[in-house]
């Protein structure tokens, strides 16, 4: 049996003042490189590198050679350090990391959104009782600070629907479809040469990328944490030419939308989803690896937030920016959980799609859908449909590999008198919520 001690870093006075940030750094990559370089340029009576961890041992650096180490123990341990910024690409070893270093008394920075989305209520809870702070700016949008909006302008029960494009490899793949006319296959293989897609670029394209960066978001702006098993997404892999020309007939285009959806004053719901973007939409000219974010509130309306999604240096400025704020104490507050009742998340929602598809068998995996408008071709058919959220989840493993595409229109209905909610309310049980301020 593993015996964890926990080290409670409020009784150190120290800590409430940090007057030096020693650094334990994991990951040096792209980002975690740069980062280093520019932390370099801070005076290191604020703040400083002490050791970097990492994997591969013949790989050449620009570092000095002293600060390396395999080790994880050796960040981990070391008692000087005081802040660890975690760059890693695998998500269980940063969860292990993150972990760790709570544990240990010693805050954290991540970047990691896998790690997050699947493992949040529980470094919450740590962050409680330990006192040791986790911020990851960086894990959602890149260099726009939503979650930093979120808790500190956004700190009420205002906000009705929190929607933008999250994923900077699939809206550049979008972009040069509609604007340079180019095929689907050729725009991800651009996306991939210029380094915003990865060689298996399946992550962004299937929309797990955008779902994981929602459901963090989903945290801090209702107060409730979703399981990624729980939610839908569906991305572009399927995307053909008859789906281009639909949404250019109707004088829109197809964007890939992370969408949380504030239904009534108990419950909400979110998905990621291809959707039919008009041209008086905010989001509709974000174009090539930028993100945008929509925030619409009960009384200020619409609030739109813009920048680099992707890349080193956008993801890099968020963390420095996280690293910052550590050194004035600054921490997540959860606010939402904190002075507010969290609305629960519920699938019961009916969304309208646009449906390509070419044989019936492959359209009757959605069960029973309610058709308003259909078109038929040679090769090809489209429909208008209403489709159950809760159907959509049940074949969500199975609609990327079968020969259709789905477009949410923008439409969708809720009327919880119809029949009892199959709601999986989060914030009760094995999600419990922080009560107090750190």
């Amino acid at each position: 049996m593993e015996t964890l001690t926990i080290t409670d870093t409020r009784k150190n006075s120290k800590l409430n003042g940090v007057n030096q940030q020693v650094i334990g750094l994991f990951g040096l990559g792209n980002v975690g490189n740069a980062l280093y370089h520019v932390i370099a340029e801070i005076p290191k009576s604020k703040a400083y590198v002490k050791r970097i961890c990492v994997k591969q041992r013949h790989k050449n650096r620009e570092v000095p050679h002293e600060l390396i180490t395999y080790n994880t123990a050796d960040i981990i341990n070391d008692e000087e350090i005081n802040l660890i910024v975690e760059l890693i690409d695998n998500a269980d070893e940063a969860y292990h990391i993150a972990k760790s270093a709570l544990i240990s008394g010693k805050s954290v920075v991540s970047g990691n959104k896998t790690m997050l989305a699947h493992h949040l209520p529980e470094l919450i809870a740590l962050q409680h009782e330990t006192g040791a702070a986790l911020l990851y700016d960086a894990s959602a949008c890149g260099s726009i600070p939503v979650i930093r909006n979120l808790e500190e302008y956004y700190d009420n029960d205002l906000l009705k629907s929190i929607r933008g494009i999250l994923n900077g490899s699939t809206n550049y793949i979008l972009s040069n479809v509609f604007s340079q006319g180019a095929d689907y296959h050729w725009a991800l293989k651009q996306a991939q040469e210029l380094g915003y897609a990865e060689s298996n670029p399946d992550f962004d394209v299937l929309g797990f990328d955008a779902l994981y960066k929602l459901i963090i978001i989903a945290v801090h702006g209702f107060g409730t944490y979703v399981h990624p098993s729980d939610a839908f997404c569906y991305g572009i892999n399927n995307l053909k030419a008859y789906d281009i020309q639909f949404a250019r007939e109707k004088g829109k285009k197809l964007k890939l939308v992370a969408q949380l959806q504030k239904l009534n004053s108990n419950y909400f719901t979110l998905f990621v989803i291809p959707t039919l973007v008009e041209p008086s939409d905010y989001i509709y000219n974000v174009e090539n690896e930028f993100n945008g974010v929509v925030v619409e509130g009960q009384y200020y309306d619409r609030q739109f937030m813009f920048g680099k999604g992707a890349g080193g240096y956008p993801t890099g400025s968020a963390v420095l920016s996280d690293i910052t704020a550590r050194f004035h104490n600054y921490r997540y507050e959860y606010k939402k959980q904190k002075y507010f009742t969290p609305p629960a998340y519920t699938t019961d929602v009916e969304l309208e799609f646009y449906i390509r598809y070419h044989n019936l068998t492959d359209v009757s995996v959605f069960g029973e859908r309610k058709v308003t408008e259909q078109h038929f071709a040679t090769d090809y058919r489209w429909e208008i449909a209403w489709v159950k959220l809760t159907e959509l989840i049940r074949v969500k493993e199975l609609l990327p590999k079968i020969n259709l595409f789905v477009a949410f229109t923008g439409n969708f209905r809720f009327n919880p008198i119809d029949k009892p909610l199959s709601t999986r309310v989060t914030c009760v049980g094995d999600y419990q919520p922080v009560v107090d301020v750190f």
